[in-house]
């Protein structure tokens, strides 16, 4: 535990740095001039689909607001068993054609392709059933432009989002070769037209659970890596690939649970194997907005999934870990995420362990075992009041007291309840991994509210 505060606490430093930086650049002024198509470049967003009936057509009204002057949209229904696909046509006005599509990566076969005749940049690609990453090689091989930006079906974009995310692109001209967006929780806010009308905090505490998470950890320590260009994690739900690099590393990896971030660490080894100076960036300002699961069930899975592909990556790709030869990422990267993130779990639980019996056996008296218990209460409620006001004063979401105060005061019941089911669900992570299941598991939608 002492470790992941110390940790925590450097991240915090190094990301208020970052952002301080970031903030200093006038973000009106940069839109301005990146919204002229001779300075932007063009970027396929690509949004694998797998019975997103209640999401698909909100995800995609809210790519058409979009502020981007050249751009394509690739809805890839992955054999859906729902009305995803109907409800796409329907809403779009798609009609059959007939196009030779380039399989630059191995993917499932094409049944048919679709274009709206009311919005000529959008395309409905419906497939055979094979997977998330599966579904987005699909529309990798579909995509037109030099750049692709993938999504979740659920996922819902701020209108300025794109030419955010592509900033860090544009204006290195080609070195940073993926970027990954800063993505929020959406329960408790309601939508209309594709856009968010009314951002809130969810009253449903484990979805603030979430948000505390996504604000704390996720953010950042995503933040604090991009800092050095050791980023290992961006969201699939909201990030940007140059396609070229894709295509080189054999797309993304459909026998891999984490297909994410196996990507991300594919990336970072052909850019050091090639001896590349192009790097991976993560900027906190371009949101995307989703859909978090509401119940434990659905959590669960999620949060197994998610731990079983960290092994995965990291397992696949061992021999990165204190190999000079691929610089910070395997000199200080690699070993984090062994220590911190993937082995987090096991030694957790070990402290647990052994404070408990210590304590029962006499070797660790009343008050210290006491200190450590408020020490460990202090340490959720304070780490995550701070990441409150750091979102607050960076992007200026969830400014008001009352949230603030909430999110304080649940953070002072984590470590008796939200900690220790996260710790087993990761535990399982590490179950099916040396098991070798491969379940994605149904993570049900609810939607989100539509403004009344």
């Amino acid at each position: 535990m002492f470790i992941v505060i110390g940790s925590y606490m450097l991240m915090l430093l190094f990301a208020t740095s970052r952002l301080k930086k970031e903030q200093e650049l006038d973000k009106t002024d940069y839109e301005k001039v990146h919204m002229n198509a001779l300075y932007s470049k063009p970027i396929s967003i690509i949004v694998p689909a797998f019975n997103e009936e209640l999401g698909i057509v909100d995800s995609v009204h809210s790519l058409l607001n979009l502020n981007y002057p050249q751009l394509e949209i690739i809805i890839v229904n992955d054999g859906s068993s729902d009305n995803t696909l109907a409800r796409a046509i329907e809403a779009f006005k798609m009609r059959p054609v007939d196009r030779i599509v380039r399989k630059e990566i191995p993917a499932k076969e094409i049944i048919q392709l679709y274009e709206s005749t009311i919005y000529p940049h959008c395309i409905l690609v419906d497939k055979e059933n094979g997977g998330k990453a599966d579904a987005l090689n699909v529309g990798i091989n579909v995509a037109t432009y030099p750049y692709f930006c993938s999504l979740d079906g659920d996922s819902i974009l701020h209108e300025n989002s794109l030419v955010r995310i592509m900033k860090p692109i544009m204006e290195s001209d080609g070195e940073v070769i993926a970027v990954g967006g800063n993505v929020r929780i959406a329960n408790g806010s309601s939508m209309e037209l594709g856009s968010l009308t009314n951002e809130r905090l969810s009253t449903n505490y484990i979805v603030l659970m979430q948000v505390i998470e996504y604000l704390r950890a996720f953010l950042m320590g995503r933040i604090a890596f991009s800092r050095f260009n050791l980023v290992l994690i961006i969201s699939g739900a909201f990030s940007v690939f140059s396609k070229k690099h894709v295509v080189a590393v054999g797309g993304y990896a459909v026998k891999t649970i984490g297909e994410d971030m196996e990507l991300v660490v594919k990336l970072h080894r052909y850019l050091k194997e090639q001896q590349s100076n192009e790097r991976i960036a993560f900027v906190a300002d371009p949101v995307c907005y989703t859909e978090a699961p509401e119940s434990l069930s659905v959590l669960r899975r999620q949060r197994r999934r998610w731990h079983q592909g960290l092994l995965e990556s990291l397992w696949n790709h061992r021999g990165m870990t204190f190999n000079p030869k691929y610089g910070g990422i395997g000199l200080v990267a690699f070993p984090y995420f062994w220590l911190i993130e993937c082995l987090g779990p096991i030694i957790e639980l070990g402290g647990y362990i052994y404070v408990i019996c210590a304590f029962f056996m006499g070797q660790i008296y009343y008050e210290i075992a006491l200190l450590l218990l408020l020490l460990f209460v202090i340490y959720g409620s304070v780490f995550s009041a701070v990441a409150v006001v750091f979102d607050a004063w960076t992007l200026e979401r969830y400014p008001r007291m009352p949230d603030l105060l909430r999110i304080v005061v649940l953070a002072l019941t984590e470590i008796f309840w939200y900690r220790p089911l996260t710790l087993i669900w990761r535990l399982e992570g590490f179950v099916h991994f040396f098991l070798g299941r491969k379940e994605w598991g149904n993570m049900e939608r609810r939607g989100i509210a539509k403004e009344e």
